[in-house]
């Protein structure tokens, strides 16, 4: 009888082992999700506007400030100021001129490394595009009406101040430097009125940017959500008390036919791989237990693939490579090629409801 409770004790140690570690065993790994969030630009650098002198002596001083929101991943908007100095050129005789203004700006952004690779708050490097209108103020106009114009009057040429409305568009990057800063490169163009640097051309005065400076995110721009695990399955340990033995007269013994009970195993994979995971081993062993336990058994291994993901040409070789897979893991363990049936069904097929539940080998016996 003590013989009797010791098994019983280390029998349900086994059951009590084998439950946890089922509850441990992973479905899905967590993700990590995409959150709107707050953000903050600090540049400055150099502007040109163009006009009829060498392009080094048209270069600026140039800053910008800029408060924005992303509201989706590849998508967001920001408003700012920028601003300094503009010069404008004079032919005859040659001289330059200097104005200052200050543009407050509204900007539409697309974020462009998330549109064509995927949300990731590890990239590196991210590329931007952006759109947008600005309200310019010009001031400080005293050098322009001041020019030596050889007694020419500049029909644009303006006093005090002027307002002007912008058109604008631009591209930029973000090279991070962790989760909050990272280090800001922007190009834009700035497309004014033909007033902006007092003289008549008949066509948009332009005025370009190139701009460094910091990216600061003012809140968390992502979240994880937990892992997936397995519902556990309980585990029913049944020990029978051993009986003596009955007498029974001899009788000539009869050839009787045991039903063998079909084995029924679900091998598991993580999206677009076709590698067997470790919580999936066991699987592996229970079935091969099985094969050599009935050694006239065979065993049908068909893939499958999530129809969610992928296309129909790449979830057919998929499948088939996870079920070749699982065959060569029964074959490493001494399983006859000829006891297996290899076949795949792509998408065509889904055996569960559940669209990740589909990236799976399910392997039955016969």
């Amino acid at each position: 009888m003590k013989l009797k409770k010791q098994l019983l004790f280390v029998l349900l140690l086994a059951g009590c082992t084998a439950s946890f570690a089922q509850q441990q065993r992973i479905k899905e790994e967590g993700k990590v999700v995409f959150k709107p969030h707050w953000f903050m630009q600090v540049q400055a650098g150099a502007a040109y506007t163009v006009g009829e002198a060498d392009f080094s002596d048209l270069i600026s001083p140039a800053a910008a400030i800029n408060v924005g929101y992303k509201f989706a991943p590849a998508l967001g908007v920001r408003v700012g100021a920028s601003g300094w100095q503009a010069k404008g050129g004079w032919v005859t005789p040659q001289q330059t001129y200097a104005l200052k203004y200050l543009q407050g700006n509204a900007d539409l952004m697309l974020d462009l490394s998330s549109l064509f690779a995927k949300f990731n708050p590890s990239r590196v490097f991210n590329a931007y595009l952006f759109g947008g209108v600005g309200f310019n103020h010009a001031f400080d106009n005293d050098e322009a009406n001041g020019l030596d114009t050889n007694a020419y009057q500049m029909e644009y040429l303006w006093q005090d101040s002027k307002n002007f409305i912008a058109g604008r568009f631009g591209l930029g990057c973000d090279l991070r430097l962790n989760d909050r800063l990272a280090i800001n490169i922007e190009g834009n163009a700035n497309a004014l009125s033909d007033k902006f640097n007092s003289k008549k051309a008949d066509n948009s005065d332009w005025q370009f940017n190139a701009l460094v400076g910091l990216s600061i995110k003012l809140g968390k721009s992502y979240t994880k959500t937990a892992p997936v695990y397995y519902e556990p399955v309980p585990v029913t340990v049944t020990v029978e008390e051993t009986k003596p033995a009955p007498i029974v007269e001899q009788v000539e013994p009869k050839e009787t036919v045991v039903a063998v009970e079909a084995m029924k195993q679900s091998v598991f994979f993580a999206l677009n791989s076709a590698v067997i995971q470790d919580d999936q081993l066991t699987k592996i062993d229970a079935l091969v237990a099985y094969l050599n336990k009935y050694p006239n058994t065979k065993v049908g291994v068909v893939g499958y693939a999530d129809k969610d993901t992928g296309n129909a040409k790449i979830n057919m070789k998929l499948s088939q490579v996870r079920a070749d897979n699982v065959a060569k893991a029964l074959q490493s363990k001494g399983i006859a090629a000829s006891r297996i049936l290899i076949d795949a069904k792509g998408d065509v097929v889904q055996p569960y409801a559940e669209p990740r539940e589909n990236r799976v080998t399910i392997c039955i016996t016969e």
